[in-house]
């Protein structure tokens, strides 16, 4: 790594810190992953920025802030196994498999399911694994997980998503706000007998509605 690089690191490692992350863990994930190894070639020299950027299929990364907050949420364990709806670029799919026993990850799109794929396979990741398909009908293969995170809105009250989660797992994604066009990031879990307590872990920027079907490209 060059002092430029190590420096880069140090200066987003920094940011997120400035945002509220905390999590040591987390952070130390944060600075192993460069966003820049995941985000298109065109935006090598502005992913250490805390935006949200295109990534093809008419979908977008979503600010790194956003993530790590969503991440946090989580409050994962190393035993935990973990579903990502919305793989994207495969970045979060790389934080999330450094946090986690393992990580199945869901993308709607092939192209970027395939991408990827390719680019965690590259960074050394074998505890994840990404799957091209309707995260929306997953819920029928009946398998559960301790966590799951969705990179998108969704609405309420989310029962497929809630399906995938075993006894007092948790789900976090992000909801519309009362305000107009407000994104809030909201953390769900399931209590032993069914209730379902929800916590608020403040606004989230960069993230569309969730979308169902399966597409090779757009």
């Amino acid at each position: 790594m060059s002092a430029s690089e190590a420096e880069e690191r140090a200066q987003f490692t920094l940011a997120m810190r400035a945002k509220g992350v905390d999590d040591l863990e987390l952070l130390r994930a944060l600075e192993r992953a460069p966003r820049a190894l995941f985000m298109p070639q065109r935006f090598a020299d502005i992913s250490a920025r805390d935006v949200a950027l295109p990534i093809g299929c008419g979908q977008t990364s979503p600010p790194p802030s956003t993530l790590a907050v969503m991440i946090a949420a989580l409050r994962l364990k190393p035993s935990d196994e973990v579903c990502e709806i919305g793989t994207g670029t495969g970045y979060c799919t790389a934080l999330l498999a450094q946090l986690a026993k393992e990580v199945v990850s869901l993308e709607r799109f092939q192209t970027l399911a395939v991408e990827a794929s390719a680019r965690i396979k590259a960074f050394g990741v074998a505890n994840a694994a990404v799957l091209w398909m309707d995260a929306f009908d997953f819920h029928a293969r009946g398998r559960r997980f301790d966590k799951v995170i969705a990179h998108g809105l969704i609405e309420p009250p989310a029962r497929e998503f809630l399906s995938l989660l075993a006894p007092e797992g948790a789900l976090v994604a992000a909801f519309t706000g009362l305000g107009a066009g407000e994104q809030r990031i909201v953390r769900l879990t399931v209590g032993e007998k069914g209730p379902v307590h929800v916590a608020d872990f403040g606004p989230a920027r960069g993230l569309r509605p969730l979308e169902r079907g399966v597409s090779r490209a757009l």
